[in-house]
């Protein structure tokens, strides 16, 4: 009988019937070091800390990102240069940006730290869209059309490249979007962002709204690139990111481990690692837990136990069931198998491997496989009285408390003695 290929081993309900139609690649901004910072809980990392993320977004193929605000002081803008100065040195494939309200005195400083540098920092310049935010701040249509006239104008007048963003797009009127958009791309614009700022929209709404633009892009300037940026209120982030890669957006923004304003943004490292999943990306992400490690360490967001693809328990198992199946697994030699039999995300992908740990919901499979893996004879005894110790335990047994029953263990052997539960507690 021949062995089994993997695409014999997995049925895949997820490409069966229709299917969404992804592009072959859509490019990715870091939005990290801007919208991520600007969560109410984080600390802001020193510059050497933003130098060392710099260095990990490059490593994991990210496109652009957002450097800081340039218009909030010079601290910010003193980072941006910094930042650009070392995508410059390096020759590093992203591309610099800073975000900007309609604002010439915001937008000065990019142009500033620009001419400083010696390359052009793309200018992310926001303005609010929706009708609710219109009445809160007291505008009107004509006046959003001279800001954005204006605020556009300035910026490609000094050879500034402008991604014109509307915030709460996804509340807004097509209507308004329509001619904000239009005189954005008429003054300059070569790219214009879709915001889902507040986390509103469904699968349904993204996809309703990116085609509705798209055809407001082709009208006026087929050239522009669309981007997405989505938050994450409903929890709908990941879904709602690719229903925008589908209908059309080529740039797509997101933060590690998901900082941001309230609930935050879409989670870099869940995109990234579902982008390759897809077909839509072939990024190394190995350097994936140590690009999140550091974003936890440096604005101290906590990472969960149970988040996704970096979390302590993303690959670890102390069930039985699951346990059997990986060392059954990797009695075949077969590491593609024992990475896939009870895991959905590849470990590997990411740089990391499968843990399997002795608890109460364990079997003999986890106390064999963790003492062959550390090389230790698995003796009968020793299964049999460490898996007896778990199953009494609250909680997964530490590597050093098995250490230790197997040094007791060992020593009541050697000299003829009775090994008994007491003995190891």
């Amino acid at each position: 009988m021949a062995e089994p290929k993997g695409h014999d081993l997995i049925y895949d309900w997820n490409i069966k019937g229709e299917t969404p139609k992804y592009p072959s690649r859509v490019m990715i901004t870091d939005e990290t070091l801007r919208d991520g910072l600007q969560s109410s809980s984080i600390t802001h990392p020193s510059i050497e800390e933003k130098v060392y993320l710099l260095h990990l977004m490059n490593e994991l193929g990210v496109d652009a990102a957002d450097l800081g605000l340039c218009g909030a002081g010079e601290r910010f803008k003193k980072d941006v240069i910094v930042l650009a100065r070392e995508i410059v040195k390096l020759d590093m494939n992203i591309q610099p940006q800073s975000a900007a309200r309609t604002l010439q005195t915001d937008i000065a400083p990019i142009i500033e730290a620009s001419e400083d540098v010696g390359i052009p920092i793309e200018a992310c310049i926001f303005l609010g869209s929706s009708p609710i935010r219109q009445y809160a701040e007291g505008w009107d249509l004509p006046h959003l059309l001279k800001l954005t006239r204006e605020s556009i104008t300035f910026a490609v007048t000094h050879d500034i490249p402008v991604m014109f963003v509307t915030e709460d797009t996804s509340r807004a009127h097509p209507d308004h979007l329509r001619q904000i958009y239009s005189e954005a791309m008429r003054s300059g614009a070569q790219r214009i962002c879709v915001c889902d700022t507040v986390g509103h929209s469904t699968p349904e709404g993204v996809r309703n709204l990116i085609e509705f633009i798209v055809g407001v892009r082709d009208e006026v300037n087929p050239e522009v690139g669309i981007d997405w940026h989505g938050h994450r209120d409903r929890g709908l982030d990941i879904i709602n990111t690719l229903a925008a890669i589908e209908a059309g957006a080529d740039r797509v923004h997101a933060c590690a481990l998901g900082i941001g304003e309230r609930s935050g943004n879409t989670p870099m490292e869940i995109l990234l690692v579902n982008l390759n999943l897809l077909g839509i990306s072939e990024r190394d992400l190995t350097k994936l837990p140590e690009y999140c490690k550091v974003v936890s360490q440096a604005c101290g967001a906590a990472l969960p136990f149970n988040y996704p693809i970096v979390g302590a328990d993303s690959f670890r198992t102390a069930t039985g069931v699951h346990a059997a199946a990986i060392v059954k697994a990797l009695s075949k030699n077969d590491e593609w198998l024992a990475d896939r039999v009870y895991c959905g995300v590849p470990s590997k992908m990411v740089g990391r491997s499968q843990h399997v740990e002795i608890g109460p919901m364990s079997g003999e499979h986890n106390v064999r496989y963790w003492l062959t893996s550390r090389e230790i004879e698995p003796h009968p005894i020793f299964i049999e009285k460490i898996l007896a110790a778990a199953k009494r335990s609250n909680s997964v047994l530490s590597d050093d408390t098995i250490h230790r029953m197997i040094e007791v263990m060992q020593e009541r052997l050697e000299k003829g003695m009775e090994v008994r539960d007491k003995d190891l507690t």
